[in-house]
């Protein structure tokens, strides 16, 4: 049987859709509309994560803040003092060593597994050769216990033949 599209069932999963929409509209209008001083401690918890600044910059004094702060840092100054052609050099010799790093830990790894495998592989090649060495001792055991117990149904068959009773 066919199914048939009818309007309820349309509806619920555009109603559905509507509600997500409103729900989404409504929390947008919600965070720009909020008070600025709600947004002021947002922003001030978000720059106390922040690490110090190194200079002495203050309020007052940002319009003037030369554009060297920080200039004093001698490792900051260093870094911004690369271009991108020495960053990116740089980067790729990091991303070489660690590649290389790994490469060598890899095969370690696989020079270990493969020293590992062979030992086992010995000591079951000699747990193999035992083991058949069992088997053929069994074998020969069972063959002459077979023989014995021909060899002492013959001799009772001659005693019986000769009388002897228990």
């Amino acid at each position: 049987m066919a199914h048939s599209l009818d309007r309820g069932g349309v509806s619920r999963g555009g109603g559905a859709v509507r509600c997500l929409l409103f729900f989404v509209v409504f929390m947008l209008v919600c965070y720009f509309v909020r008070p600025p001083s709600i947004r002021e401690e947002s922003n001030a918890a978000m720059l106390a994560s922040c690490p110090p600044c190194v200079c002495d910059c203050s309020r007052e004094s940002i319009l003037t803040m030369p554009f060297d702060c920080g200039n004093n840092d001698l490792e900051m100054s260093e870094e911004m003092g690369k271009d991108i052609v020495a960053l990116l050099s740089e980067e790729i010799t990091l991303q070489k060593n660690v590649t290389s790093d790994s490469s060598e830990h890899t095969q370690a790894l696989i020079m270990s597994t493969n020293r590992v495998s062979a030992q086992y592989q010995n000591e079951a090649a000699k747990c193999n050769a035992r083991v058949e060495a069992c088997e053929e001792a069994r074998e020969r055991a069972e063959a002459m216990l077979r023989e014995e117990l021909k060899l002492s149904a013959v001799w009772e068959a001659r005693t019986r033949e000769n009388g002897w009773n228990e």
